[in-house]
């Protein structure tokens, strides 16, 4: 297995393009070895959950494995690390992970501390609602409304200060305290990423829905060590080959499908 490693490692170094040392790459140099450690989230469904067997699912995941594969590196190399968004580029900068696949957002801020492959998916802030609610249409629709958000996370503020200024916030540690808010009444609408708000509604079929009204872009990346140019080729090599061969939609169509979210085309940086 060492050996089928080293090669598909070998080939993606071989296949980097962008110039930089393949032999100075952490994450292809740890694929040679057949194996690699990466950082996803362990909570959020239909994205990245631990799951009580000790098995590991999600959109992310499966967009984790995928790009561990083709470097080289079978399921049974990958050790999944929970890598919490406060965490990343800590973990990212003392080597703790190869690469990282969970929502993780490219911003300019965080491009100077950590490389990103991608995107592989573009991700819009939308509201999650019950199913049977009509009144809430979109983000100037809340206002009177009690809209729910994690502490210290920036979505909700948005929508008081862009569209709903007469809008209750409720927060809470987690999504999925705000969704249970959702489910008892307490609260009237969850926003985040529309993509994770889709996992939630997928999780619970038929008692969710999503508004549907995307108001911002939000570019999911790969996160690895800075300067990685050789292992950032070769892993947007990989996420262009996942979206060819049909398995990106696939990935998707099986984890978040079920909410009824609309499986949105992928981003044009795979498809050149």
């Amino acid at each position: 297995m060492a050996d089928k490693a080293t090669s598909a490692a070998g080939s993606a170094m071989n296949n980097a393009t962008g110039g930089g040392d393949p032999s100075k790459s952490k994450v292809l140099n740890d694929a040679k070895g057949g194996k690699l450690t990466i950082g996803i989230k362990f909570d959020q469904p239909g994205l990245g959950v631990k799951n009580p067997d000790g098995s590991f699912s999600g959109f992310d995941v499966d967009v984790a494995k995928y790009v561990a594969k083709k470097l080289g590196v079978p399921e049974t190399g990958i050790t999944f690390v929970e890598t919490k968004s406060a965490e990343r580029e800590d973990k990212i900068s003392k080597g703790e992970v190869d690469y990282i696949v969970g929502t993780y957002s490219i911003t300019d801020e965080r491009k100077q501390k950590v490389n990103f492959a991608g995107p592989y998916f573009i991700a819009h802030q939308d509201l999650l609602v019950k199913a049977d609610n009509t009144d809430i249409t979109g983000p100037e629709a809340l206002n009177g409304k009690i809209l729910c958000s994690v502490t210290g996370s920036t979505p909700a503020q948005k929508v008081k200060k862009d569209y709903s200024q007469q809008v209750e916030l409720q927060e809470f540690g987690t999504y999925t305290e705000c969704v249970e808010q959702l489910k008892s009444g307490v609260v009237d609408a969850v926003t985040t990423d529309d993509v994770i708000l889709a996992g939630y509604a997928a999780q619970d079929p038929g008692q969710f829905k999503l508004v549907g009204k995307g108001f911002s872009d939000e570019n999911y990346g790969i996160g690895l060590q800075k300067d990685d140019t050789a292992g950032t080729d070769a892993i947007t090599t990989a996420l262009k080959d996942m979206v060819k061969d049909g398995s990106w939609k696939a990935a998707l169509d099986k984890n978040v499908g079920p909410s009824g979210y609309k499986i949105p085309e992928p981003p044009a940086n795979l498809t050149s």
